[in-house]
């Protein structure tokens, strides 16, 4: 069954190890599952070859995205122009040995056929008559032939064996690859099947042995290994689970922004809600509430910031006055929720009472300091008492006759 999937083609599925997974603990080749999570197909190596023959439960299975993406990337790092030029500089060594050994074997034929000439010349001197002497030197020829051509079969083979070495075009279109496959690899439009096919070319197989973390074995054609070492996948549970880090960043971040703002300040630093791949205003609000974060309005309140109903009677304003005052900076406010609605910070510097009647005076905030009355009742009750003032005083510096007789003509 191992055998039979190894030599089968790639297929079209995401499973970039397909037929190259072998189990760390049995030794038996493992397949591939499928599942589909949040839409997205997910393999899954399963070891189950003992399980299917004798009834037994799976010796282990492991999901594969990320060991397909560790092993994706691996490919990647090990095609680097300095790997190839390492490789390079290693098979040049190995052919400059191979030559040698090719010139000590060819050594070895050329021994092998002087000998077996000089047999033979012994045996054309020999006096045919001795026939002793003759079969032994004819034995002694056709063994030395049966050498000759043993030495001549077994350097071929060694020849052939060895190969030829790398030429200076070839060099140049494995250096190629340094930049040429990952750029194939990581483009969207390429095959899952080219990426299977590209992988074959350059891994033999993957053993794969999951304890407490997963230990990721890898066989490069040549004899070539890397070990890496991977995390277990989280369960559902966990991967729903929220960083406590990002808990405690976004009870920072209320204190001066809304659930949006926070939300988009999360997603630019690249954190994730659990499952969930972007932050929103909705998933914020309901960490707040999960967590018991004290929200942005409470806490402005707790500041002593007031709200629109509490400022405009304070200022003795029509709300939407006071909001266009707070749009025009003349009323410190801040937001705190995402309709855009505010909290005002008490104006002690702009409340000023009726000089009159001890009412706030309902006027714009920069005109302010220059008005003292709240209303023209008020304005006209403050002229009247001042010209009742005035007009008493006069009365007071007059003497009694001339005061008699304003009073007679008032």
């Amino acid at each position: 069954m191992g055998a039979d999937r190894r030599k089968s083609p790639p297929r079209e599925g995401p499973a970039l190890l397909q037929g190259l997974v072998i189990c760390g603990r049995c030794g038996t080749r493992m397949s591939v599952r499928y599942h589909q999570v949040r839409g997205e197909i997910t393999p899954e190596y399963v070891c189950q070859r003992d399980g299917v023959e004798h009834a037994r439960p799976l010796c282990q299975r492991i999901v594969g995205g990320g060991i397909d993406r560790s092993i994706g990337e691996l490919v990647i790092s090990s095609v680097t122009p300095l790997a190839l030029e390492v490789t390079l500089a290693v098979q040049e060594e190995l052919r400059s040995r191979a030559e040698e050994a090719d010139r000590l074997r060819r050594q070895q034929v050329e021994r092998a056929r002087y000998g077996a000439e000089l047999a033979q010349r012994r045996y054309l001197r020999v006096d045919p008559d001795n026939r002793l002497v003759a079969d032994s030197l004819e034995a002694e020829w056709n063994a030395k032939l049966r050498a000759l051509a043993a030495a001549q079969e077994e350097y071929g083979h060694q020849r052939a064996a060895d190969g030829l070495g790398v030429g200076s075009s070839a060099r140049a279109e494995i250096l190629a690859l340094a930049t040429d496959l990952p750029r194939l690899w990581r483009d969207e439009r390429t095959p899952q099947r080219e990426r299977k096919r590209l992988l074959r070319l350059i891994v033999e197989d993957v053993t794969l042995t999951r304890t407490e973390r997963i230990l990721v074995q890898v066989r490069f054609k040549g004899g070539a290994t890397r070990t890496l070492e991977l995390p277990l996948p989280l369960g559902a549970a966990q991967l729903r689970k929220i960083d406590p880090v990002v808990v405690r960043e976004i009870d920072r971040l209320i204190d001066d922004h809304t659930d949006g703002e926070i939300a988009e300040l999360l997603n630019a630093r690249g954190l994730r809600p659990g499952v969930a791949d972007r932050f929103s205003l909705s998933i914020v609000a309901a960490m707040r509430h999960a967590y018991r974060l004290e929200d942005r309005f409470t806490r402005l309140r707790r500041r002593g910031m007031l709200t629109l109903a509490e400022i405009s009677r304070l200022l003795g304003a029509d709300p939407s006055t006071v909001k266009v005052w707070a749009l025009r900076g003349h009323i410190p406010s801040q937001v705190y929720n995402d309709k855009g609605q505010r909290l005002f910070e008490r104006p002690a510097r702009l409340h000023r009472p009726c000089q009159w009647c001890g009412h706030p005076i309902p006027a714009r905030p920069a005109l302010r300091r220059g008005k003292k009355w709240c209303s023209q009742r008020c304005c006209l009750a403050a002229y009247n008492s001042r010209k009742r003032a005035t007009r008493e005083a006069i009365q007071d510096a007059l003497p009694s006759d001339r005061r008699n007789e304003v009073q007679s003509v008032a």
